[in-house]
């Protein structure tokens, strides 16, 4: 009965419109009411819930990407980009591809990736003769990029509800699939360029190349600065975000020269509103997920899934169709602090590193972002490339079936996560 007002209160109130993380508050409140918990308690788990040192990267990673978003970075890497991978036939939405890999390996938000660049290449791409469809299809599924190359702060929040999982060996885990992915996205952009007869752009010449690539090294560099940091072990990920978001600063103001007062401003405003909102998750997940250990969730759980199978291929699967649904419907970085403390446990149980299963994760719930009802990825897109939701997802189920095909290699091939963090230890 406990359960099942704790569930039903959770979906009652995301039925009724209310934001993720005062529903979880919501229904901690009921669950703490019938088992008549002292409320103190739930209080104490808010606070221990974000009383966490390493939470204090978040701000930091989520300040930089705003600020890069504002003072230019986002638009040289898109010409470093266009220099580069451009003379491909249907040469923008390769482009497209390959600048969210680059900027969401410095930005670390899904989000982010698709309103800067979205901005900047599908004007350019409808301009050019590209289907406003496709231009958004482009945009909004390599955004997913952002959510799994690092730094992502949702691998930070991974890392905290996994408890004690190495930040720095997820960073370098995501960056094998994350550029798998990435390729699968431009094989599927070029097909579809090829098949719908898409011009491709002209080569300007290593020169123009190696231009490109000057005037967006100091933006790279911010990448570096950051994820160089923590894997060096010179800093910790709290203090390479801090570094990092002072670079960005740096760039902007003084070699870049584009970010006006307004537009610091701007990113000011954007980062505190987006870590107020992850803080909030993060506070009222913590009760939640107390109350889901007292009701047994994660070992009922586990028990069951091995009830059905215990080949781990079938659970794999039963797990990558789970999140895979509940990434439709709920926001990614309340997912991560919910479904963590009851998934980890079963994939432990069948001998998955938590490394890899948190890339598994990142995946999953990335593509969430892309799929309707819920995909915030998908609503910006929509908005930002002026058609609506509908005509955007009749034609992008090839996009989907390319980030299903990188999940699955993820998934049932460690070495895909788990090399370069080998190297590391």
């Amino acid at each position: 009965m406990g359960l099942a007002i704790l569930f039903g209160t959770f979906f009652l109130a995301l039925i009724s419109g209310m934001p993720v993380a005062f529903a979880l508050g919501l229904a901690t409140v009921a669950g703490f009411l019938h088992e008549g918990l002292p409320m103190f308690i739930g209080f104490q788990r808010v606070l221990s819930g974000i009383s966490v040192f390493s939470l204090l990267a978040i701000p930091f990673f989520i300040f930089a990407g705003d600020l890069m978003m504002q003072g230019g970075i986002a638009a040289r890497l898109v010409r470093l980009a266009a220099s580069a991978v451009g003379r491909s036939k249907g040469g923008l939405g390769v482009v497209n591809v390959a600048s969210s890999m680059l900027f969401g390996g410095i930005s670390g938000s899904a989000v982010a990736d698709t309103s800067a660049l979205g901005s900047i290449l599908m004007p350019v791409m409808k301009e050019k003769g590209y289907d406003a469809d496709y231009a958004v299809n482009v945009t909004v599924t390599s955004s997913v990029a952002g959510v799994v190359i690092p730094p992502s702060h949702n691998m930070i929040l991974y890392a905290v509800a996994a408890g004690g999982v190495s930040v720095s060996q997820l960073f370098v885990a995501g960056v094998i699939p994350g550029v798998l992915m990435c390729l699968c996205l431009g094989f599927v952009a070029w097909l579809i360029a090829v098949r719908r007869g898409y011009p491709s752009e002209a080569f300007p010449g290593w020169r123009a190349l190696l231009i490109s690539f000057v005037a967006a090294l100091p933006g790279l560099m911010t990448a570096v600065i950051i994820v160089g940091g923590v894997l060096s072990g010179v800093m910790t990920v709290t203090e390479s975000g801090a570094f990092g978001a002072i670079w960005a600063l740096v760039v902007t103001l003084f070699v870049y020269r584009e970010l006006t007062w307004i537009r610091f401003c701007r990113a000011v405003a954007g980062a505190v509103r987006t870590t107020a909102l992850v803080m909030l998750l993060v506070a009222t997940a913590s009760s939640f997920a107390y109350l889901l250990a007292l009701y047994r969730v994660p070992e009922t759980l586990a028990t069951t899934m091995t009830h059905i199978s215990d080949n781990p291929i079938v659970i794999l699967l039963l797990l990558n169709l789970t999140l895979l649904v509940l990434g439709m419907i709920m926001d990614m970085a309340a997912l991560i602090l919910i479904c963590t403390p009851i998934f980890l446990p079963v994939v432990t149980q069948i001998g998955m590193d938590p490394v890899q299963f948190g890339v598994i994760m990142m995946m999953n719930l990335g593509l969430g972002l892309c799929t309707p009802p819920v995909g915030a990825c998908l609503f910006v897109g929509c908005v930002v490339g002026g058609i609506r939701i509908d005509q955007a997802v009749k034609t992008i189920w090839p996009f989907y079936l390319a980030i299903l095909v990188a999940l699955m290699l993820v998934t049932y091939v460690p070495a895909f996560s788990m090399f370069l963090p080998g190297l590391l230890q």
